[in-house]
Order: structure tokens, then sequence, then C-alpha cells
């Protein structure tokens, strides 16, 4: 039989045996709202999310262009997606992380339900 502490951090299993913290379950899915010069073009942005390692699929929709920036929706999948990597790339072209849409993690991808309130 499996215990958890009020903070999650340690569990007991019968006999007085513990288990240590289980790791985090891994990114599978991040949708971004990022804001993004002109340049680097989208095509740009995708090919270098595209090869970071854990990254399986990358897709880029342009949705707002002002004078100066665009902003841009991307959506990542992959097996492992490092977030930092992804921002730390994100930031080296310039572009900047509004905001975090969405995000999937563990060992299957569960899609968004509607509910009646969605309807």
């Amino acid at each position: 039989m499996v215990f958890y502490t009020q903070d999650d951090s340690v569990k007991k299993v019968g006999r007085g045996r513990e288990l240590k913290t289980p790791t985090p379950a891994t990114i599978r899915r991040l949708v971004l709202d990022v804001l993004k010069p002109h340049q680097p073009s989208i095509l740009d942005l995708a090919q270098a999310l595209g090869s970071l390692e854990g990254v399986l699929g990358v897709n880029l929709s342009l949705y707002e262009v002002d004078q100066e920036t665009e902003n841009v929706r991307i959506t990542i999948e992959g097996n492992s997606i490092d977030y930092t990597a992804v921002e730390r790339t994100l930031n080296e072209l310039g572009a900047v992380v509004h905001s975090i849409d969405e995000v999937a993690a563990g060992t299957k991808l569960v899609e968004v339900v509607e509910t009646l309130q969605d309807r």
C-alpha cells in the first residue's frame, strides 16, 4: 500500500520501506505564444526548434504582423522536450515567450475534452 506525505515528498510502502520522490513527467507538447522580430523568418525558427534534442515536430503559425514584430503560435511535440532549451533558442533568435498556452506531459498525450461549459 502506498501513502503520501502532505507535501508528496516521500512515499511509504508496506513494511516501512520508503521510495524516493518520483521524477517529473517529461514534457510531450508545448504550445507557446511568441513575439519575434521580422527576421529571422518562421522557417528559420522552425528549423532551429526542430533540431533540438527530444523534439519530434514543430508547427509555427503567424497570426499577427506589426511594423517591427510578429506574433507566432508555436506547437512543439516530442518525447522529452526541454523547455529551457526551447526558451534559450528562441531568445538567441530575438524572440520572447509571451505565454505558455498548453503543456502536455507524461507517457501519453491527453487531448482536451469539450465539456458542456465549452459549448
